[in-house]
């Protein structure tokens, strides 16, 4: 990878605590960081990811390349009944609406409260790297969520420019990653599906897609 720029945290802070949200998104954010010799600990809280096959799927893969990189990787509390019940009366909610703030807020509350217990004063998040995402949504949770306690910040940093969202495609074919099919919770999944049962599609299959199969391969959901 071509060094083109020196990373450094927010406040000269000594240490981040990432919260990721896949391999594929994470890849190249981290190397980056191993790269600039910034201290890092991948935090793994993904309570609306669904079913629970498709969260192991994509927590091992993420844990596969921290340990590669001999990154500490916090394994969160898979809180899926919270998730569903944060979700209720939203479930009929489009894709970077109400639901995904909520979703973005729930994540992000957990991830400040572990650093806000284990002295990490800046946190982020590799959620903004998919040009699926709206960043200007996220990077508003992420701030919400450390303004909670004093000298935390979150880290807004645009993981796309200089050329990062190309840089993600490479890295997961090199792995191999696994290549999910939708965002991750029930309702994308559902919405997914009635996408393709319309345009003669077939459905989402769990556990099938690897990066670097064929030319065709598109960017994390």
């Amino acid at each position: 990878m071509d060094k083109q720029h020196t990373l450094s945290l927010p406040d000269n802070a000594s240490k981040l605590l990432m919260h990721s949200c896949c391999a594929p998104c994470v890849g190249d954010i981290m190397e980056r960081l191993v790269a600039d010799g910034i201290e890092y600990t991948i935090f793994f809280y993904n309570p609306n990811i669904h079913p629970k096959q498709e969260y192991e799927i994509r927590k091992d893969e993420n844990k596969r390349f921290a340990d590669k990189h001999n990154i500490p990787f916090i394994d969160a509390d898979y809180d899926k009944d919270a998730w569903f019940a944060r979700a209720k009366g939203m479930e009929d909610e489009p894709e970077r609406g109400i639901r995904c703030t909520m979703c973005f807020d729930m994540r992000f509350e957990r991830t400040a409260l572990y650093a806000h217990e284990h002295g990490f004063p800046v946190i982020t998040s590799s959620l903004g790297i998919s040009r699926w995402k709206n960043m200007d949504q996220i990077n508003d949770c992420g701030v919400r969520a450390a303004a909670r306690y004093p000298d935390m910040a979150y880290w807004t940093f645009n993981w796309r420019k200089e050329g990062g969202s190309q840089r993600m495609i490479e890295l997961s074919k090199r792995e191999k990653f696994y290549q999910q099919e939708y965002c991750g919770c029930a309702y994308s999944m559902r919405d997914t599906n009635r996408w393709r049962v319309k345009n003669n599609r077939p459905r989402i299959k769990i556990g099938t897609q690897f990066y670097g199969q064929d030319d065709n391969t598109t960017p994390p959901a």
